[in-house]
């Protein structure tokens, strides 16, 4: 079923448009205030506007309420039906509560809790959630068919005019905060309401902007609509920036984003964790992975722009806390401050050592994946945390040195995304795997390593930086004798090291592995 409301022939004009966002101006500001425009930093003419900081933290809730605004009092009366995997579901949860209507929330069975009670707590009695299939289609069907049985409003969350001018309500704030002209924004796009808002309000008062609109790398359903002359479906829609995860564009948002947007670019979802950890650094602000996306774009051409007044939009903030790891993980890769390595070395005691020794001891290691799978060659892999000039001089030492090594960055290599470490148990005799903390400072680990484990061989590293100022790894040895097995945990066990703590696994979790 289509998602649009509107037929070609009944596009309202950009002067229609321009004038529904002045008539939202009035509405819009009964339920809440105008939100933040921040310098993201000293240095960088580049200024967030803070829509995480509005009342359900996400820019949806102007839309949603105009819309419902306008509502009829018969249609209040039968309530609103709407569709979401989260942000456009608050905001209509706001906004039923507010106008004493109530709402029918449709959502996939896939939705994280965290939005699901946010839904409920913002609207109350007022909302009653509904979840429907395994992704945003299937709820979106499932939606459209109540909503025409039951003769309630359909309330879109971006193919509608009175939706795409409450959003652009936020394009004024930026005018009306007096910081200047810009002379280029990054604008996120999934579905097109908020681009299509603001570059309208934008391209009135700042003629000379350029509208950059930045999709995700599998979500340029937008771009595919312009070039197309029309929505168009996409194949595959990657959903770690779910806020704009959606297949086909709106037909009355590619309308206008068409005449509004000068150009379109894509981004990562790494270069967008990097604006991620950009905005925690500067702002300590952390925003759902959509919420960055503008950002993402402006650091990915931040070079080419160098001087221009930059406008970015966070536009939401509400993500699930089990994406962090993931986030953390990649914004190295999305900064280009990250490369993982697989390094080709004699499966020999002593070998990795030396490799720590000759090479790794002046870099700072934030990953270490090995297993021993043969008796010949060990193929460790090692993420390196480096400024990205600074790559192509380790690289040419490693050269120098004889080391064999290939780049193996995580979104390319499917076992070190995933931490897969194989190893060969039957190749283990006399094992001792340990649990291990270390100061997390440069050679610490190197240090140990060094002073404690020359008469084994490493037969297994499990090892990520985690940010604290305590490293943990997992470290497996194997011994040629269980003397030296034995004179092993007496000198890591009894004698002062350089470690805070370490603990040999239990025998049933040692059993399992070996």
């Amino acid at each position: 079923m289509s998602e649009s409301g509107n037929s070609a022939a009944a596009y309202p004009s950009v002067e229609e448009l321009f004038q529904a966002i002045l008539e939202a101006r009035q509405r819009v500001y009964e339920i809440a205030r105008p939100t933040p425009l921040h310098r993201l930093n000293g240095s960088d003419r580049i200024f967030i506007k803070r829509e995480d900081l509005s009342p359900i933290h996400a820019y949806k809730w102007r839309g949603a309420y105009n819309r419902m605004s306008l509502l009829s009092g018969k249609e209040k009366a039968e309530g609103v039906v709407c569709v979401s995997a989260g942000n456009h579901a608050q905001g209509v949860a706001l906004a039923a509560k507010a106008l004493k209507t109530s709402a029918e929330i449709f959502m996939p069975r896939s939705t994280p809790l965290m939005k699901q009670e946010a839904v409920t707590r913002l609207g109350g009695d007022s909302v009653n959630v509904r979840l429907e299939g395994d992704s945003y289609d299937d709820a979106s069907q499932a939606a459209h068919k109540y909503s025409e049985k039951e003769k309630r409003t359909f309330i879109h969350p971006y193919d509608d005019l009175a939706v795409i001018a409450g959003q652009g309500t936020l394009a004024d704030e930026v005018v009306m905060a007096g910081e200047g002209d810009f002379d280029i924004a990054y604008l996120q796009i999934g579905g097109g309401g908020m681009a299509a808002g603001v570059a309208c309000w934008l391209k009135r008062y700042y003629p000379s902007i350029e509208i950059v609109g930045v999709e995700g790398k599998d979500q340029a359903s937008m771009a595919a609509a312009v070039a197309q002359g029309g929505p168009v479906k996409l194949d595959y829609v990657d959903v770690f920036c779910d806020g704009t995860a959606v297949k086909q564009a709106g037909s009355l948002t590619s309308h206008y984003c068409r005449q509004f947007i000068d150009r379109f670019i894509t981004v990562t979802n790494a270069e967008v964790c990097a604006a991620i950890e950009l905005l925690w650094e500067s702002q300590r602000l952390i925003p759902e992975p959509a919420g960055a996306m503008g950002l993402a774009g402006w650091l990915k051409e931040k070079e080419s722009v160098q001087g221009k007044q930059a406008l970015s939009i966070i536009c939401g903030s509400n993500m699930d806390f089990g994406q962090l790891p993931y986030i953390v993980r990649h914004a190295g890769i999305g900064s280009a401050h990250r490369r993982y390595y697989r390094f080709r070395i004699p499966e020999k005691a002593g070998a990795l050592l030396h490799l720590l020794e000759t090479f790794l001891e002046s870099v700072n290691i934030i990953e270490f994946q090995h297993g021993l799978s043969n008796l010949t060659e060990a193929t460790p892999v090692i993420g390196i945390d480096a400024m990205p000039q600074q790559f192509s001089v380790l690289e040419k030492r490693l050269e120098q040195l004889g080391i064999t090594f290939e780049e193996a960055t995580a979104t390319g290599d499917e076992d070190v995304e995933f931490r897969i470490i194989p190893y060969d148990a039957s190749l283990i005799e006399y094992p001792c795997f340990i649990k291990i903390e270390f100061p997390e400072r440069a050679g610490a680990l190197h240090d140990f390593l060094l002073n404690n484990c020359q008469d084994a061989s490493i037969v297994y590293f499990n090892y990520s930086y985690t940010g604290e100022r305590v490293g943990r790894a997992l470290i497996g040895f194997d011994f040629q004798s269980e003397e030296l097995r034995t004179s092993f945990r007496d000198g890591v066990f009894n004698r002062e090291t350089i470690l805070r703590d370490v603990r040999e696994i239990t025998p049933n979790a040692l059993a399992r592995i070996v």
